[in-house]
């Protein structure tokens, strides 16, 4: 399905509807990022407004993950702030002013507080990550959440080349790389699609 083809879909469901917020899941290396943001391109240039709420904002910050023990497993559904999600996600829907959200900056490892604005006037909001569609609490508190959702799947084969090429780009050697995909992410990866409620569309060559 190509992202005009989607961009249309959400169009076209979004018609008379107040604020409406698409899901953009799958696990870590599928492309979500880069989904969304052309999604949302696609979607302005069709004249709708439209905005990108990352999940990953609300990654723990390190020295919390250090003192519960969970650094090494940053990243893992259990090392993200739901709670603050769930509840940014509520003001989204409320659609009552704008809503400030925070954004991962990955060159840092941070996440920085109130770094994006989704203002009153956007009426499409492309909310992407991991575990958005996780049947597991408290991830799936996000049940119902969503007007359309989209899950990439695009094989385990290459999610494993694209999580190693990542580390490779952040200056891993080959040991230190795999340590990092095998050991982190390709186990998150196959968390997310195997526990992962239904979606409106399964995307399986982005």
């Amino acid at each position: 399905m190509s992202v005009k083809s989607l961009a249309d879909e959400i169009l076209k469901r979004a018609v008379n509807s107040g604020r409406f917020i698409v899901a953009i899941a799958g696990p870590p290396g599928a492309g979500k990022s880069t989904l969304s943001e052309t999604l949302a391109e696609a979607i302005t240039q069709a004249g709708e407004k439209a905005a990108v709420l990352p999940m990953d904002g609300f990654h723990m910050d390190n020295a919390v993950l250090e003192e519960k023990g969970l650094l090494a497993r940053k990243g893992a559904p259990e090392t993200f702030d739901v709670r603050s999600f769930l509840a940014t996600l509520a003001a989204v829907r409320a659609d009552d002013g704008e809503v400030l959200v925070p954004v991962f900056d990955r060159s840092r490892e941070l996440a920085i507080a109130s770094a994006r604005i989704i203002a009153p006037e956007t009426r499409i909001v492309l909310a992407e990550g991991n575990y958005l569609l996780l049947d597991e609490a408290p991830w799936n508190g996000l049940d119902g959440a969503f007007d359309y959702s989209i899950f990439i799947d695009p094989g385990l084969e290459v999610l494993e080349r694209r999580l190693l090429q990542r580390w490779y780009d952040h200056g891993y050697d080959e040991d230190a790389a795999r340590s990092k995909a095998y050991g982190n992410d390709i186990p998150n990866a196959s968390r997310v699609v195997d526990s992962r409620r239904p979606a409106d569309v399964v995307i399986r060559d982005f």
